[in-house]
This record gives C-alpha cells, structure tokens and sequence, in this order.
C-alpha cells in the first residue's frame, strides 16, 4: 500500500511538471516563422473545396502565406481582427485572423487591396481559416 502511494505521488508530481511546461511554453513568434506553403488565396480555397481530406493532409496546422484581394476587414468586440481574401467564391473566402501577440505595422486594409498574409491553417469551415497571422511585405 504504501509503494502504491509513493508511485501515485511520484506520477502526480512529474503530471504536474509536464502540465507547468506546456502551460509556460511560448507561442511561435510568426514573424519569424518560416511559410511551409506560399499559395494564392483562390487555390487555396479551392484545394480544400474539392478535396477537403486532402487539403487537411497538405495545409492543416502548416504556417502558410496566402496572397489574395481583401474582401472584407472586420473586428470583434475582443479588438481582433479580421481580413477575408477573395477566394474566387461568391459567398465564401480566406478568413484570416491577425495576431494578437504580434506588432503589426497596419490594422486597416483596403477593400480590394493585395496583400499576402502569414498564418497557421486552421481548416475549412464555410470558409478556409487561418489564425495567428501577420502581413508580409
């Protein structure tokens, strides 16, 4: 009984250093991050419009800089923003999600201005998502 106890301590003990460490571990600093993928927004959107099995094999979780036309900029009540590239698709695009850990030089963006965006891929809801991003020149 009392082995049973000195090892469910000692698990107890090494569970809770684990968790410590990954709740520590810092964010990749995108800015610095290298793109996996460079690819337009519209081949984008349609990789996973045609293939979504595929595409998540390809672009899931990859840093990607995506170029494309802005659609739309929007921003949350939290103050995050927002920049829907034109996918080619009448009702759907490239959402992506500025940084909140990043300086960004801009927050505004033209609608109909090009840009190339850098970020992690998230997947395909309704539209191809990309968080943690920030704008490369």
């Amino acid at each position: 009984m009392k082995n049973i106890l000195k090892y469910g301590l000692l698990l107890a003990l090494i569970g809770g250093a684990i968790g410590v460490y990954l709740w520590n571990k810092p964010h990749e600093n995108m800015d610095k991050a290298k793109a996996d993928v460079q690819i337009a927004a519209g081949e984008l959107f349609t990789a996973f419009a045609e293939n979504e099995t595929q595409a998540n094999e390809t672009y899931l979780d990859k840093v990607i800089a995506v170029t494309g036309k802005v659609r739309e900029v929007s921003k949350s009540p939290e103050g995050l923003v927002k920049v829907t590239l034109d996918s080619g698709d009448e009702m759907f695009g490239v959402i992506c999600q500025l940084d909140e850990l990043s300086e960004h030089q801009r927050t505004e963006f033209q609608l109909g201005e090009s840009v190339t965006l850098k970020g992690k891929c998230t997947g395909m809801l309704m539209d191809v998502v990309l968080v943690r991003c920030v704008e490369i020149k």
